[in-house]
């Protein structure tokens, strides 16, 4: 079918699988499958993973997220606006003292959380547990002053599952409301550290360190809506999921399918944000995305138009960059905030007049005037390697209906994307 070629010789194909192939509530198991030997056959010059539908009776196998979004607002008392944060800058090298007057800073100046980077574990510049114990600190102690919950991404990836208990237990005891895990740590791990996490009553946030080897490229590989899904079903509370106009890949309308599968209690199909199916999450919780990579406050207005109030916006550089200092770029984040949602409740056209608004706030806020003034239109301009292929829209509705017909209730259907003479159009269900 011609009009199913997204360019010379490139299919989709739909393929079903029986749910008795599949073992209950595990990710690798599902993953052997779905992304096993097959993306190494010599027949299939190139092969992607662009979707999945999955059966409610497999997903009801899946403990999904261990706190979810609502319960994760009503435990720290935010509602109404986004979750502000920021990684902790330069992030490696510090001494843990250090550290722990960056945590501090930032939360006093009005974010909600810190975070610790990817690749901060314990190196011998800074061992996790000293690590662990000035972050905490810091985070009392701001909440003491405040009078607002805070907390601090304890990141707990290390070499082996011990070590991760280890450190996840000391967390724990230190009363810390959240964790942290690295996707590289590998799917079997992050379910079992989404049970201890839903066992001890913590947040768990994930870092997608390292999709972007196999989720960035248009011709092999995964689309990270994929990645999105198996970690709402692994149980994770947050995951990074794309800014829009930040520093990392991100085209607007792929962004808007992450968020709404990982927000979503039904998941509509709409081609236009690449979600090829419809998706019933049978009561799974919500799993918050994160905004984070080349963002500031003189954005604001187009973080909350693109991303809306369900998500945790960190700045980073957009706040240990500050030229007042760390306190003052966490300040300007909150005000830029509370700014936006002011207007946008006084029904002003936040998106167009955002940038004026921001700038006559800033009369009234010299740490919000300093930031405007050192971004100023700061941006990272490039085109995305990966966009959502609108030209096949019409030929995919079709597809996607005749694959709907063929496959029962019972089965978990896959759309992926074939380069190679080998590869052709198929339809298959229950195999």
């Amino acid at each position: 079918d011609s009009e199913l070629k997204a360019h010379e010789k490139t299919w989709f194909a739909y393929i079903a699988y029986d749910i008795d192939l599949f073992e209950e509530a595990s990710i690798a198991n599902l993953t052997a499958s779905i992304i096993g030997n097959v993306f190494g056959m010599k027949a299939v010059q190139s092969l992607r993973l662009e979707d999945m539908r999955i059966p409610v009776a497999y997903l009801k196998t899946f403990q999904g997220p261990a706190t979810g979004l609502v319960v994760e607002r009503e435990r720290l008392d935010k509602f109404g606006r986004p979750l502000l944060g920021a990684t902790v800058k330069p992030k490696l090298g510090l001494s843990g003292k250090n550290y722990g007057r960056v945590v501090y800073e930032g939360l006093k100046g009005g974010l909600d959380f810190l975070k610790d980077d990817e690749n901060i574990n314990s190196q011998p510049f800074m061992r996790y547990r000293e690590r662990f114990l000035f972050s905490m600190e810091a985070v009392n102690h701001a909440a003491a002053q405040s009078g607002e919950i805070k907390g601090h991404y304890l990141n707990i990836t290390a070499a082996t599952m011990e070590d991760m208990y280890e450190r996840a237990d000391f967390a724990a005891e230190l009363g810390s409301v959240i964790v942290m895990i690295d996707l590289v740590i590998g799917y079997t791990a992050i379910q079992s550290m989404a049970y201890w996490a839903r066992r001890n009553d913590l947040l768990l946030h994930l870092h997608r360190a390292g999709n972007s080897t196999y989720s960035r490229q248009k011709n092999h590989g995964m689309n990270f809506r994929v990645i999105c899904k198996w970690m709402r079903m692994a149980g994770v509370d947050h995951i990074h999921a794309g800014t829009v106009v930040g520093k990392l890949e991100g085209e607007p309308k792929m962004i808007k399918g992450f968020y709404k599968t990982l927000l979503d209690l039904t998941t509509a199909h709409d081609f236009a944000f690449g979600l090829y199916f419809s998706q019933d999450w049978a009561s799974l919780r919500k799993c918050v995305p994160v905004a984070s990579g080349g963002i500031n406050a003189g954005q604001m207005h187009f973080l909350l138009y693109y991303l809306g109030d369900d998500v945790i916006l960190q700045f980073g550089g957009g706040t240990i960059g500050h030229p007042d200092g760390i306190a003052a770029g966490a300040t300007a984040n909150r005000v830029a905030l509370e700014t936006m949602l002011l207007a946008r409740n006084c029904r002003m056209d936040t998106l167009n007049a955002g940038k004026s608004i921001l700038e006559e706030a800033s009369k009234h806020c010299d740490v919000l005037a300093s930031a405007l003034k050192t971004w100023k239109t700061t941006s990272f301009d490039y085109n995305s390697t990966d966009t959502p292929d609108d030209q096949l829209e019409r030929a995919h509705a079709r597809h996607v209906d005749r694959a709907s017909e063929a496959a029962t209730t019972m089965s978990a259907e896959t759309v992926s994307t074939t380069g190679g003479a080998a590869a052709a159009p198929v339809s298959l269900s229950d195999l």
